[in-house]
């Protein structure tokens, strides 16, 4: 038509971390068994859409790559999972998850966030220190094993 231009409309590839939903949970799990020895159950994702949970997930060009799960306790988060896509890990998506869950928390007036890692899991400790977590305790055989079982370290970050 003389006169008339067309448009397209092109979504961009969109980044970056936003609110979960009940649409992401086969995404999510999918990624949980990718990245966990013992991954969750559909269950226990399902009951991470209460109140009191907050749920981040990274996007990477338009797909779910990542994920944060949070309890809120009180005056604690209480972050109970972490995942990365394996093809994804050591590009800072982790780093990038936890920070926004504390920033939340701290906009949600919480006094402080805890978390138990693997003790074996080196990588997530050394992250977890580098953004002021402390060690405050240990939980033994916390996690499953091959042996029956592997101890968590207990970790805190006080925000006031």
């Amino acid at each position: 038509m003389k006169g008339e231009q067309a448009t397209v409309s092109i979504e961009a590839a969109q980044s970056g971390i936003r609110p979960l939903t009940q649409d992401d949970l086969l995404r999510v799990i999918e990624l949980e068994r990718l990245g966990h020895s013992h991954p969750w159950t559909e269950g226990i994702f399902r009951d991470c859409f209460k109140d009191s949970y907050r749920a981040w997930g990274y996007v990477s060009e338009n797909e779910l790559v990542g994920y944060a799960i949070i309890s809120y306790q009180f005056d604690e988060a209480h972050l109970l999972n972490v995942c990365v896509h394996p093809g994804f890990r050591g590009k800072g998506l982790g780093r990038e998850l936890l920070r926004r869950a504390i920033a939340v928390a701290i906009e949600d007036d919480l006094a402080c966030m805890i978390l138990e890692v693997r003790k074996s899991n080196r990588a997530a400790t050394l992250l977890y220190r580098s953004e002021g977590f402390q060690q405050i305790g240990v939980r033994p055989k916390y996690y499953p094993g091959p042996s029956g079982g592997e101890d968590a370290r207990v970790m805190e970050l006080q925000f006031t």
